[in-house]
């Protein structure tokens, strides 16, 4: 594999930013690891952060980079901050960034795939509610998403607060308004999608039953059980914590429909 430290300037946020690579790479003489590539371009997971998080840590607190190795697929994982995925109300328009910008740049500097069936999201906490953003509100351009101990219910928060320490961030990022019901709240936008003509990428969703964000994960659970969509959850015993984590990734890893050929 390679590894890429990717530092650029992104127009939509009007700052210096950084993404951290894993690219496929063919080998056969690695000890202890043995690479592989499917294609010319490349499928792809966006794997994204949680709040307290940057695009270094999935690599510093798993072992990622030796989970895809014989995969042949790249993981681009970027820097958002605490934005929550989403055009702040009073902050960089992290949204934009993330669903139309960060790809766009992405493709252009690597040889990563166009084509939707080989385009995935995943991520963990925050990230969890970044990666169903993606693939809620953007089917046409991802196949799968999967939440790890994701922070999905948003609106429910919102109202009920389940951390008042984290109220001067959601009002950064959301304003005074309530989302129930927007393009943030993805019990909507599950509901949205089940309505809808067009792809639907199919969903994984896991959440340790010790995790603060049990409940949360409850909600949206219960939604995704009322729609037609192909959705898998899984819950075990677990907390908020990186041997959770480091352990669901290889099960999404597992789970992503990748095509068995690749031209």
């Amino acid at each position: 594999m390679a590894l890429i430290e990717c530092r650029f300037f992104s127009e939509v946020l009007g700052l210096s930013t950084s993404m951290t690579v894993i690219l496929p790479q063919q080998t056969a003489t690695q000890i202890g690891m043995e690479g592989r590539v499917r294609a010319e371009r490349h499928p792809v997971l966006y794997l994204l952060h949680g709040l307290s998080d940057d695009d270094s840590i999935w690599l510093r607190r798993t072992s990622i980079e030796r989970y895809v190795a014989q995969m042949g697929i790249a993981v681009v994982m970027p820097q958002v901050h605490r934005s929550f995925y989403t055009d702040m109300e009073y902050g960089g328009k992290y949204w934009t960034f993330i669903s139309e910008e960060l790809p766009t740049l992405a493709r252009s500097f690597f040889p990563l795939s166009h084509e939707r069936e080989d385009n995935f999201v995943a991520g963990l906490s925050m990230g969890g509610y970044g990666a169903f953003k993606l693939a809620l509100r953007r089917p046409d351009a991802f196949a799968a998403a999967a939440s790890l101990s994701g922070a999905l219910d948003m609106a429910g928060a919102l109202r009920n607060p389940y951390a008042p320490e984290r109220q001067f961030d959601f009002k950064l990022i959301y304003g005074e308004q309530d989302i129930t019901g927007t393009e943030n709240d993805l019990l909507h936008l599950v509901k949205e999608l089940d309505r809808s003509e067009g792809p639907k990428p199919k969903l994984y969703q896991c959440c340790g039953t010790e995790d603060f964000l049990y409940e949360s994960n409850q909600n949206f659970k219960q939604v995704c059980e009322e729609t037609s969509l192909d959705y898998t959850y899984e819950e075990g015993p677990g907390s908020h914590e990186w041997g959770y984590w480091d352990a669901k990734i290889q099960d999404v890893l597992k789970w992503l429909p990748l095509r068995s050929t690749q031209a």
